[in-house]
């Protein structure tokens, strides 16, 4: 019988779980790995390009959209523990090159082999058995991106269903934003901050123990303000609680 060849997967790490919480990244390489799957951390990988893109700079963008390109359109599937990264390249880097069509018709290529880590583990992980045990309440918060753009909704709540232990507390509004938003945070502070009040209320009436999702800029925010609450609910990327690793301090507990 002939072996079918593992996948060759890029693993985009993004910016955030780069600077900010490494073992995201750790997780979602031994997730994929769990998977069958070669994975693969390219050394000349960078930004995806957002926040410029979101900015109107629209010359780096190019700029830093061409660097990912190169680094990752040799892949069979590129992987990234972010919806907002993956929607990046998966959405919006055709429409950067719309004027260049030898670079259009390469991120298109690489647009179609782009798919956020959730997404890609629910189609490939074998749930017929337990992922791992994680015996807590669990709220979950879907990014804006993920939801939209990729319509990633079923695919982690179908993975969490697979965590022995884990119940899932859904919050009463899953589809408001955190208050993020990059640099909307940033321009808009006390707005940001008045969204994402509100959206940890719902987490607290959740009565969960943990809250995860996605996209580490909306677990970032949120952990900042379940602090500042007093809030004892514990904050891991969901990476982490599927692989196994959210058994030491989460965001909040680290003073994010």
């Amino acid at each position: 019988m002939i072996q079918k060849k593992p996948p060759k997967i890029g693993l985009f790490i993004t910016c955030m779980v780069d600077l900010m919480r490494p073992s995201v990244g750790f997780a979602a390489l031994r997730l994929l790995e769990r998977a069958g799957a070669q994975v693969v951390v390219p050394d000349q990988q960078t930004c995806c390009g957002q926040p410029a893109y979101n900015s109107g700079d629209f010359s780096n963008t190019k700029i830093i959209a061409r660097a990912v390109i190169n680094a990752f359109e040799d892949f069979d599937h590129v992987i990234a523990p972010s919806g907002s990264c993956t929607g990046m390249i998966r959405m919006h880097y055709v429409d950067v090159f719309k004027d260049d069509e030898a670079w259009r018709l390469r991120a298109e290529k690489l647009a179609a082999k782009t798919f956020e880590l959730t997404e890609y583990l629910a189609e490939h992980l074998d749930l017929s058995q337990n992922i791992t045990t994680f015996e807590h309440t669990v709220a979950y918060h879907d990014s804006c991106t993920s939801r939209r753009e990729l319509n990633v909704v079923d695919q982690p709540r179908k993975l969490m269903a697979a965590v022995g232990g884990l119940t899932l507390n859904e919050l009463s509004d899953t589809e408001t934003c955190c208050g993020f938003g990059g640099l909307f945070s940033i321009k808009f502070p006390d707005v940001s901050d008045a969204i994402a009040k509100t959206k940890i209320e719902c987490v607290q009436d959740t009565k969960a123990e943990v809250l995860t999702g996605a996209d580490l800029g909306c677990l970032v925010k949120q952990a900042g303000q379940l602090k500042k609450a007093g809030s004892k609910v514990r904050v891991f990327h969901i990476a982490e609680i599927l692989a196994g690793m959210a058994d030491g301090p989460g965001l909040a507990d680290e003073g994010t």
